[in-house]
Parts: structure tokens; sequence; C-alpha cells
């Protein structure tokens, strides 16, 4: 049994990028644990907002839907209540990171990558989880646990990937669990509007999945992806 830890800047992008390989390591029996640095309340709660919510009933809505999709792919989830847009980076919240990391050991780490000029939350995450990973291997950094090992990192598709630079070297096959995947982003209405948009890209995925995979491994006609990017060398014995 395995670990997956995921590193989402608000309460949505764990449901819409990476869902599918959440509910595959739940139904694998491994754990799963998605950290939510944001409850997404200032910039992803337009609908809210405009209901005339409160600061603090939107946190509690947000919340209320990310727990739901988190329940729904069989994993934990928990909130450090940042503040979101912007999302400050700071020694304390790398700390914060550091500790879940150090509990959680993960075997994959996945987060947002790097760049997104569209949203400065996201690369704000992704940096804070990049140095929290080295900070926890770190043998005499300060805090509980052992120091973690090198697992590898995997930035998930952001939403509009070719300003982002975002380019996939690994093609998910999520086919098996893509129901559970719309389950979980329908736990999430306060965001409607990405329901069918990232069905449509699973499907397009699962198009250049079946592609890449050649025709003789006899994917289904409805085979649905996710794509990701890896930063880290693959270690292996053999090429394939």
């Amino acid at each position: 049994m395995g670990s997956l830890l995921v590193i989402s800047a608000h309460a949505g992008d764990f449901v819409w990028r990476a869902a599918g390989a959440i509910a595959l390591a739940t139904s694998h029996g491994d754990r799963a644990k998605v950290l939510c640095l944001t409850f997404g309340e200032r910039g992803e709660s337009a609908k809210a907002w405009r209901e005339g919510r409160t600061l603090e009933e939107i946190k509690e809505l947000r919340r209320a839907e990310a727990a739901a999709a988190a329940d729904v792919l069989g994993a934990e989830i928990e909130f450090l209540d940042a503040g979101d847009y912007p999302l400050l980076e700071s020694p304390a919240l790398v700390d914060r990171i550091v500790r879940v990391y150090r509990e959680v050991d993960p075997s994959v780490v996945l987060t947002h990558p790097p760049a997104d000029p569209y949203n400065q939350d996201h690369p704000a995450a992704a940096r804070m989880a990049l140095q929290a990973r080295v900070l926890a291997q770190a043998i005499g950094y300060d805090a509980p646990g052992e120091p973690l090992g090198a697992p590898p990192v995997f930035f998930f598709e952001p939403h509009q990937p070719e300003q982002c630079d975002f380019k996939p070297d690994v093609l998910l096959d999520i086919t098996p669990v893509f129901d559970t995947k719309r389950k979980a982003m329908e736990c999430l209405p306060a965001q409607r509007h990405m329901w069918d948009y990232y069905t449509d890209l699973a499907r397009r995925r699962g198009v250049q999945l079946k592609r890449n995979a050649g025709p003789n491994l006899g994917l289904p006609h409805t085979t649905m992806g996710e794509a990701y990017m890896r930063l880290y060398p693959q270690v292996t014995g053999t090429l394939s």
C-alpha cells in the first residue's frame, strides 16, 4: 500500500484536476490525503458572493463541498485556511506543509504546475509544496516524524494549459473511476460551470491516451484520462 498527497491551492482544484488519480489510488487500497491551502472563498466562489453570502458563510460552504467530494473519492482532507486571492507564501505556511509531508510520508505527490498567468495562487501553492518537500527530507529540520524519502512529484493539468507551459508527459487512464470523479465534481455546485468542461477534457485526454498506447492495448472507445507532468526523473531498470 502506498500513499498519495495532493496539495491544492483552493477547495475545488483537486477535484477538477486530480480526482481520477485520487479515486484510482483509494480503489487500490492506498491512502490519499488532500491538503487544501484555502477554501477559494474570495476568487473561486462568485456564485455565493452574488447570492449575498458573507465571507465566513462562503468558507463553510466551500469546506462542506470539498469535504463531500473527498468523501466520494475515499480521501482524507485537511484545510489550512491560508486565505486566497492572494495566497501569500510564508515560512509558517511552508512549515505546516512540511508537517503534513512527514505525517503522510507520501509515495506520490500531486500539485499545481509552477506557471499560471491567470491565477497566481496556483504557482504559489506549487512553490510552497516543492519547498516543503525538500525541507521534509532534511534530517535536521525540526518537525515530528522521520525525514521524507524522495516521492515523485506530478503537476496536474491547469485550466488553460497552453498558457501555463504545460506539456503532459503522463496520461493516466481513469476510465474505471470516471463516474466517481463526476460524482465528486457534482459535489461542488459553487463551480457548476466546471462539470462539463472537465468531463470533456477527460474525454479528449482519453483519445490521446489511446493514440499513445497503440492499438494492441484494447482500450475501450470511451476511455477517459487525466494529464500530468513529471518533475523529477523516473528511476527504472528497464525502458518501457
